[in-house]
C-alpha cells in the first residue's frame, strides 16, 4: 500500500512538473510573441510564436482537465474555428478596428461566464473552504467578473462607434464624472462586502456584475472618435487583466501569464498613444473629445475660405518634377481602399528617380498601428514607413508632402491654437514641405476632432477633392 501510494505521488508531481513545463513554454512564446509585434519585420514570427504558444496551453489544459468529452470539445473547437475563418477572410481591413473591438467583447464576456459558473459551482473548481467559496477566491471572482463586465460593454460601444451604428461624437452626460466615480466606489464596497461576508452572497454577486455593466458603457460613449485608437488599446488591456483574474480563479498559470502579458502591453501601449497625443490617459477616459466623421469629409464647411484645387495631371506632373516625397496616410485611405493604388503610384515615382517616403501618426486610423496594416497589406516595403518622430525633420527637405485622408494629425493649430482640442498634440510638419497635395472628398469635412486645418488654405497646398482611391488611380495614368 505505501508503495502504491508512493508511486502515485511521484506520478502526480510528475504531471505537475510537465504542465508547469507546458506553460512556462507557452509563456516563453508569448513573450516572444510580443516581441515580434513590436516590428513589422518581425511580426510574422511573432504572429506564429503566439500561435504555437497558444496551441501548447490548450492542449495542456484540455489533457489535464476533465472538462468535457474530447467530442464536444472538438465539435466546439470546430464551430469556433469555421465562424473565425469566415470573418477573417470576409472582414474589409477597414473593419478591422471594430472587430478588434468585438473580440475583446467576447474576451470579457467569457470572463464574466467563468466567474458566475466557478460561483455556481465552487467544488468543481476546488474553491470551497468548508462549506462556502473562500476570501481570497472571492475576490479574484468578483474582480475578473468586474473587469470582464466593463469590458464587455465598453468594447460593445466601442465597436458600434467605430462601426458607424452609433455617432462617433462624444456623448456627455450631466455629472458623468460623478456618476462613473460612484459606480466604481460602488463596485468596491460591493466587492468587500462580497469578500468579508460569512457566505458569498448571490446578491452582492449580482450587483457586482450589473454596475460593472454599467460603468463600461458609461466609460466609453463621452469618448469621441480622435481618442478612439486609445480607447481601443485600452480594452485591449483590460481584457487581459480579466483573463488574468480568472487564471487565478481557475488555477491555471498560463491564462495568468497571457493575461499579464496583454494587460500590461495594452497598458504600456497606452500610455505611449496618449503621450503621442499629449493627453494624459486619466483625461481620455473621463472626458474624450471629438465630432463624427465618415473618414470621408462630406458635410457643410465651417468657413468659407479661399484655397486651391487641383486635377491629378496637375499633380502627376509636379511628383515627377519632385525630388522627395513624403505620403502622410490616414483614416481616409483606409475607407476608400486605396492602399493599392497608393503603392502602384509609389513605384513608377521611384522608377522616375523619385525618392518616396511614408509618415506614421501613433494615432492615424481607428486602432493602434492601422496605416501600418494596410501599408503592408499593400506591399510597401517596411524601410519606407517611418514614425513622426522619425521623420517630422525631414519635410523641410521635402519637394511634396502628399496627405491621403488624414486630417488632424497635420493641423497646425495643435501647435498655435491653445483653444483647440488638439493643441499640444505633436503633427507632422507638413507646412514645411514646398508643396502640399491634400486628398479629401470635399471641403466640407474637418476630421474627427471637430476643427478646421490651416493646411487647405496655405498658399502651397493644392486641394484634390475626390475618392482617395480615385484620385490616386487617376495620378497614376497621368505618371505613366
Amino acid at each position: 500500500m505505501v508503495s502504491l501510494l508512493a508511486s502515485g505521488a511521484a506520478s502526480s508531481a510528475g504531471t505537475t512538473a510537465w504542465v508547469a513545463l507546458a506553460y512556462l513554454a507557452a509563456g516563453v512564446l508569448f513573450i516572444l510573441a510580443l516581441r515580434g509585434l513590436s516590428s513589422p519585420e518581425t511580426s510574422r514570427a511573432g504572429n506564429r510564436f503566439g500561435m504555437i504558444g497558444m496551441l501548447i496551453a490548450v492542449v495542456t489544459t484540455l489533457v489535464t482537465h476533465s472538462i468535457a468529452s474530447i467530442y464536444e470539445i472538438l465539435i466546439a473547437v470546430a464551430i469556433g474555428g469555421l465562424i473565425g475563418f469566415t470573418i477573417a477572410r470576409r472582414i474589409a481591413m477597414t473593419a478591422m478596428p471594430e472587430l478588434v473591438a468585438a473580440f475583446h467583447s467576447l474576451v470579457g464576456l467569457a470572463a464574466v461566464l467563468v466567474g458566475w459558473a466557478a460561483f455556481l459551482e465552487p467544488g468543481a473548481f476546488g474553491l470551497l473552504v468548508g462549506d462556502t467559496i473562500g476570501q481570497v477566491s472571492r475576490v479574484e471572482m468578483a474582480l475578473g467578473v468586474a473587469i470582464g463586465a466593463i469590458t464587455f460593454s465598453g468594447s460593445v460601444i466601442a465597436f458600434a462607434k467605430l462601426s458607424g451604428r452609433m455617432s462617433g461624437s462624444p456623448i456627455l452626460l450631466p455629472m458623468r464624472h460623478v456618476i462613473n466615480l460612484g459606480t466604481l466606489v460602488a463596485i468596491i464596497v460591493l466587492t468587500a462586502l462580497f469578500t468579508m461576508g460569512e457566505i458569498a452572497s448571490q446578491d452582492y454577486f449580482i450587483a457586482i456584475t450589473v454596475l460593472a455593466f454599467l460603468v463600461g458603457f458609461l466609460l466609453i460613449i463621452p469618448i469621441g472618435g480622435a481618442d478612439m485608437p486609445v480607447v481601443v488599446s485600452m480594452l485591449n488591456s483590460y481584457s487581459g487583466w480579466a483573463a488574468a483574474a480568472m487564471g487565478f480563479t481557475l488555477g491555471n498559470s498560463a491564462m495568468i501569464i497571457t493575461g499579464a502579458l496583454v494587460g500590461a502591453s495594452g497598458a504600456i501601449l497606452s500610455y505611449i498613444m496618449c503621450k503621442a497625443m499629449n493627453r494624459s490617459f486619466i483625461s481620455v477616459i473621463a472626458g474624450g473629445f471629438g465630432a463624427d466623421d465618415s473618414g470621408g469629409g462630406d458635410g457643410e464647411p465651417r468657413e468659407q475660405r479661399p484655397y486651391k484645387q487641383g486635377s491629378a495631371a496637375d499633380a502627376a506632373f509636379m511628383l515627377e518634377q519632385a525630388e522627395k516625397v513624403i505620403i502622410i496616410p490616414g483614416y481616409g485611405m483606409a475607407v476608400a481602399q486605396a492602399q493599392h493604388a497608393l503603392r502602384e503610384m509609389c513605384d513608377l515615382l521611384e522608377e522616375k528617380g523619385v525618392e518616396v517616403k511614408f509618415a506614421i501618426h501613433p494615432v492615424a486610423g481607428r486602432m493602434p498601428g492601422h496605416m501600418n496594416v494596410l501599408l503592408a497589406e499593400a506591399s510597401v516595403d517596411y524601410d519606407k514607413v517611418f514614425e513622426l518622430e522619425d521623420i517630422n525633420s525631414e519635410f523641410a527637405q521635402a519637394d511634396v508632402a502628399f496627405i491621403i485622408g488624414a486630417n488632424d494629425v497635420v493641423n497646425p493649430a495643435a501647435k498655435t491654437d491653445k483653444s483647440s482640442p488638439i493643441y499640444g498634440m505633436p503633427v507632422f510638419d507638413v507646412d514645411k514641405a514646398k508643396q502640399v497635395f491634400f486628398i479629401k472628398r470635399s471641403m466640407g469635412g474637418v476630421g474627427y476632432a471637430g476643427v478646421d486645418n490651416d493646411v487647405f488654405y496655405m498658399d502651397q497646398t493644392m486641394m484634390l477633392l475626390s475618392d482617395a482611391k480615385k484620385m490616386v488611380e487617376e495620378i497614376v495614368k497621368g505618371l505613366d
